[in-house]
């Protein structure tokens, strides 16, 4: 959520923003329910300022029955206005968290076809140099989906034998990767609240694009990634100066409804209900999350080229930006089946806007307390590397090369 004054202060950027986003908001009806509620908190803080007279009045002595007529009077009131100032918060909150993030000035404008190359590594490899992940894991008895759909639905699926094992390499090859960087590595719940989901900024356009299972009577969803759950980590805190940057470092499945979407690649592994990633997660000063966001993104290229996997970085354009992030990074890897990049890994930058919403605060070094800056980033999505790998270290009616990163994690097995 942003900062009513600085919504206030910035009316036409904050308007734009959205507009590039793709979203509508009523900018107008947020400032109109601000101004209401500055005036009902006038009026508490009046009386409240008079309730304290009377009190002090009433002190050491036997107390004037006007004195105490008055403060029985005061204190309905009271009790009328601050439940009004409750529903005018509660009311502002709500239509506010319908604003998304502002965009830095240097995030292109325009839809998914705009957003703009900013490095790349590796060939691009040709058609025939490449195999279909689902035909090849199909053909050496590593995936099924025909039994995950008759035990769970469409999209779900089992692992076994080798690609199990390389999922297993992948995961222990990234926690050591990002520990060495810094990262504190974390096991997180596959379920949060509703206060959670809403407060990272996972808000659908419509609830036909909610990407979340809800868990029927409970106020409970399944995470969509890790990130939702390291989010609320510091829910409701205060965090020293002197203790940022804290980088964590999330282990989760990822539960998302989305498999199948109408325009989207769907085959096998690439886009399914279930999988599980790693993902960097950093809380840290506003003045330092540009810095940081660069640092992840640095990361994530390093895991790429240690995995040989040909790849290009994107700076995601605004109409396809998402709602909490002010400026994101794809990294997307050629796939030489389909001729094309395809994503692979993100990092965004969500600036205080998430923090805000959970209300996670840093103590300056100064006694000043103000909302720190979040920021996320893939390390491994399991599913869809192992498509990245199948395809471009994998031949049909051969064993797969195993990159030389991973091989300590594999008994130091050169082929699988």
């Amino acid at each position: 959520m942003l900062d009513i004054n600085f919504i206030r202060e910035n009316l036409d950027l904050v308007q734009k923003s959205a507009k590039e986003k793709g979203y509508t908001i009523d900018i107008k009806k947020v400032i109109e329910l601000d101004d209401s509620r500055k005036s009902v908190l006038q009026e508490t803080e009046e009386l409240r300022r008079k309730r304290n007279e009377i009190a002090a009045q009433m002190k050491g002595g036997k107390p004037d029955p006007k004195l105490i007529e008055e403060g029985k009077t005061i204190k309905e009131q009271l009790v009328s206005l601050e439940e009004k100032l409750a529903s005018a918060e509660k009311e502002l909150k709500s239509v506010a968290k319908t604003i998304p993030n502002i965009i830095f000035e240097d995030v292109p404008l325009g839809g998914e076809e705009c957003s703009v190359e900013v490095a790349s590594w590796g060939g691009k490899k040709p058609a025939e140099e490449g195999v279909d992940h689902l035909d090849y894991a199909i053909s050496r008895g590593w995936v099924d989906f025909d039994r995950g759909a008759k035990v769970a639905g469409a999209k779900f699926y089992y692992l076994k034998d080798e690609l199990a094992l390389l999922e297993n390499a992948l995961i222990q090859y990234g926690i050591k990767k990002v520990t060495e960087k810094g990262f504190h590595f974390i096991t997180v719940p596959d379920l949060v609240s509703s206060k959670v989901l809403e407060g990272t900024g996972f808000c659908p356009r419509t609830s036909e694009q909610s990407d979340e299972y809800y868990i029927e009577g409970e106020d409970l969803a399944l995470i969509a990634t890790a990130e939702i759950a390291l989010t609320g980590y510091h829910m409701d805190e205060i965090i020293d100066e002197k203790d940022l940057p804290i980088c964590y470092a999330g282990l989760s499945a990822c539960f998302r409804k989305e498999a199948g979407s109408a325009g989207k690649h769907t085959r096998g592994l690439f886009r399914v209900h279930q999988f599980n990633k790693l993902e960097m997660y950093v809380f840290c000063l506003p003045e330092k999350s540009k810095e940081m966001h660069e640092t992840i993104r640095g990361i994530e290229e390093e895991i790429w080229q240690e995995l040989g996997i040909p790849y290009h970085v994107i700076n995601i354009a605004a109409g396809d930006l998402g709602f909490p992030a002010a400026k994101k990074y794809d990294i997307e890897y050629w796939s030489p089946i389909d001729q094309t990049y395809r994503e692979i890994t993100s990092c965004s930058n969500c600036t205080d806007f998430q923090a805000r919403n959970l209300n996670i605060r840093v103590r300056r070094s100064d006694g000043r307390i103000e909302v720190l800056h979040t920021l996320n980033g893939t390390a491994v999505s399991l599913a869809r590397t192992m498509v990245a790998m199948i395809e471009n270290y994998a031949k049909m009616g051969e064993k797969m090369k195993i990159p030389e990163a991973l091989r300590p994690y594999l008994n130091n097995k050169e082929e699988i």
